[in-house]
């Protein structure tokens, strides 16, 4: 066996349907595209959506709301998490890697410190932003809270 000998199984191909060879193959004339129309036309491609001439589905359905294009989007960590967090541990700085270390947050997400909950120790926390409740419930602790 060897290149030369290759074929495709019995009944696994078809010839081609030749058009536009006059009318006694049966498939002159129009070719199969029918009379008139964009179908019939030479460069017709139909445009997705479309559903011929009907008000397409994404024009009928109505919108809604507003996208602001400039919002940040935060991840927010209560005190109570920030409590729960340093709980028998000896660490003072929580920092972005810290956060991402124990599964809080993802790599490249912003951090806000939100002030629920209550913190007894001192703890430099390092954050993209921070509530008004949070930073007076961290400086009353005896901690710092530091912007990123």
């Amino acid at each position: 066996m060897n290149l030369s000998n290759l074929k495709p199984a019995v009944g696994s191909t078809k010839n081609q349907k030749r058009i536009g060879r006059g009318e006694g193959s049966t498939r002159g004339g129009t070719s199969t595209r029918g009379h008139k129309g964009a179908k019939s036309r030479s460069g017709y491609k139909r445009k997705s959506g479309f559903e011929g001439g009907q008000m397409p589905l994404q024009r009928r359905v109505p919108k809604f709301g507003f996208t602001n294009i400039n919002r940040i989007e935060y991840k927010a960590i209560n005190l109570d998490v920030l409590a729960s967090l340093v709980e028998g541990t000896q660490d003072s700085t929580l920092d972005a890697a810290y956060f991402v270390a124990s599964g809080l947050v993802s790599k490249n997400a912003k951090i806000k410190v939100l002030g629920r909950g209550e913190i007894t120790t001192a703890l430099e926390v390092h954050a993209h932003a921070f509530s008004k409740s949070a930073i007076e419930a961290i400086e009353k602790a005896g901690g710092k809270a530091v912007t990123l």
